[in-house]
């Protein structure tokens, strides 16, 4: 094996590593954050800076800026993928414990699918579908009817759901309209337009009245989701999809509600019992599902 193949080898490990462990590891960070900063400026400041990062080296790198129409179609992207599901996200980890937000995060694919049968028309209803269906409503039963021996926690659950709705509105609008070449660019620009909404909505819902406290354990955490979430992990996630199969990189979708689960029992103390798993697998199972059938 030459140096640079071991070089390449070790690169890809530590890829995986970040969109595996680390974005796994970035639902506690933010139920950490929410503990004692309001939940749209935490999600605000963090995707500020992460975009006011990414954009500029990407520009610094030689990529173009995005044209007028593109500007406007990323503004309505920050809107669809940064203010309303990570403001739902945030909100929701305030009662909810991390690891069954990211269960519940990992049914974007079955939304996706949805949206495109009978809203864009652009798939057909099939038999994996249905069984997804059926498998992701019921995982989401167990784990919403499941929490503290049948208390329901349906409002957290529910904002979480309708945030991913929102997610896999913008995934398939991405495959309609104009957007720059870079996913850098594209991705640091919709970050600084969704982090300025995200902190707009902290002001007009008085989150801002007075200015927030942001302990140490917050800022901490904020700046773990910062770097870790939001700029190594996710440009790990760019470089693997110039190297890999996309089937193969996708693959963080089953991993990531697994870590999540794992570290949110072992840091978080949340707890794990027999319900928390079995609604977990069912989800777990519909995604599972929806994406060998789709070959993603």
């Amino acid at each position: 094996m030459t140096v640079i193949q071991s070089k390449l080898d070790a690169s890809v490990l530590l890829a995986f590593f970040a969109i595996y462990v680390l974005w796994g590891s970035t639902y506690l960070a933010i139920r950490v954050a929410v503990e004692s900063v309001p939940p749209l400026f935490a999600a605000g400041v963090r995707f500020m800076i992460a975009g006011a990062a990414l954009y500029p080296s990407a520009r610094m790198r030689g990529e173009k800026a995005p044209t007028r129409e593109q500007w406007r179609n990323l503004a309505l992207l920050g809107a669809l993928m940064f203010l309303a599901p990570y403001g739902g996200l945030f909100w929701a980890e305030k009662t909810l414990p991390s690891g069954i937000a990211a269960v519940l995060v990992a049914t974007i694919p079955l939304w996706t699918a949805l949206l495109q049968i009978f809203v864009f028309r652009r798939q057909r209803m099939h038999w994996a579908l249905l069984a997804s269906i059926v498998l992701g409503v019921g995982g989401v039963m167990v784990l919403a009817l499941g929490r503290n021996e049948g208390h329901l926690n349906w409002p957290a659950c529910l904002a979480i759901l309708g945030s991913e709705i929102s997610w896999s509105l913008a995934t398939v609008l991405t495959t309609f309209v104009s957007l720059p070449r870079s996913k850098l660019i594209s991705s640091g620009a919709q970050m600084l337009f969704g982090g300025a909404m995200l902190l707009v909505c902290s002001a007009i819902f008085g989150e801002l009245q007075p200015l927030p406290h942001v302990s140490l354990r917050a800022a901490s955490a904020i700046a773990y989701l910062i770097v870790a979430g939001s700029l190594f992990a996710f440009t790990a996630y760019i470089w693997l999809l110039g190297r890999m199969p996309a089937t193969t990189v996708t693959s963080y979708a089953y991993v990531n509600p697994v870590v999540a689960l794992v570290i949110g029992h072992w840091l978080g103390s949340e707890a794990l019992g027999p319900k928390t798993i079995v609604g977990s697998t069912l989800v777990l199972a519909s995604v599972a599902t929806l994406m060998r059938r789709s070959g993603h």
